[in-house]
C-alpha cells in the first residue's frame, strides 16, 4: 500500500503530466473540435489501454532493470526533466499551432497508438509513481485507481476544451496563451525533478 505522502505527490505529479497539451491532449481537442463530447467521450478508454500497456511494461523492464544498475532511477530522472524541458519549449514555439475544425476526425486506433508511444508513460513509470508501483500486485492496483481517476477528467477536459472551441463558446479564451501557460508549468516540473536528483 502507498503511504499517504507518496500517494499525494504521484498524483499531483499525475494531474500535472496528464493536463498539460501534448499529442493525446491535441488529439482530445481535435475530436471535440470536429464531433463534439458525446461522439468524443469513447477515447478515453483508448488512452487509458494505451498508457495501461506501455506504464506496465516500462515499470517491469526498469523495475528489473535498476536491481543490476543502481544508477538508473537517476539517469531515468534526468532523461524525464530534459524530455520535459524540450516538452516545454516545443510546446511554447508550436502554440500557435493549435486544432482547427478543418482537421481529419480522430479515431480509436490513433488515440491508442499516439498514448502507446507518448513518452510520458516512461515518465509516470519511471519516475512519477512510487517505486513499490511495480513490486506488488496491491501498490500496482492502487497506483492504477489513482492515475485511472485523474485520466478520465484530464480527457474530458481537453474534449470539452476541443468542443468549446469549436462551439464558439471560448471566444475569450486565446489557446495559444493556454498553451504557453501550459509550457511554463512543464518547465518547472522539469526542473523539480533536476532539483530531486541532484539532491
Amino acid at each position: 500500500m502507498l503511504s499517504t505522502s507518496s500517494a499525494a505527490l504521484m498524483a499531483l505529479g499525475t494531474a500535472i503530466v496528464l493536463f498539460l497539451p501534448g499529442p493525446t491532449n491535441t488529439l482530445f481537442a481535435t475530436a471535440g473540435l470536429t464531433r463534439g463530447i458525446r461522439r468524443s467521450v469513447h477515447l478515453i478508454g483508448a488512452e487509458f489501454t494505451g498508457y495501461l500497456v506501455s506504464i506496465s511494461v516500462w515499470g517491469y523492464v526498469l523495475t528489473h532493470a535498476a536491481a543490476s544498475f543502481a544508477w538508473l532511477p537517476a539517469v531515468l530522472r534526468l532523461a524525464s526533466s530534459l524530455y520535459l524541458a524540450y516538452l516545454a519549449v516545443r510546446m511554447w514555439q508550436t502554440a500557435s499551432a493549435f486544432p482547427s475544425a478543418t482537421q481529419q476526425s480522430v479515431g480509436l486506433r490513433t488515440l491508442f497508438t499516439a498514448t502507446l508511444l507518448n513518452p510520458k508513460a516512461i515518465l509516470f513509470a519511471g519516475t512519477i509513481f512510487p517505486v513499490v508501483t511495480f513490486q506488488s500486485l496491491a501498490a500496482y492496483l492502487e497506483t492504477m485507481t489513482i492515475f485511472t481517476a485523474l485520466l478520465i477528467p484530464s480527457g474530458l477536459a481537453w474534449i470539452g476544451f476541443g468542443a468549446a472551441l469549436g462551439s464558439g463558446r471560448l471566444m475569450r479564451i486565446n489557446p495559444m496563451h493556454v498553451q504557453r501557460c501550459a509550457s511554463i508549468i512543464l518547465a518547472g516540473f522539469s526542473l523539480s525533478l533536476v532539483w530531486a536528483v541532484v539532491h
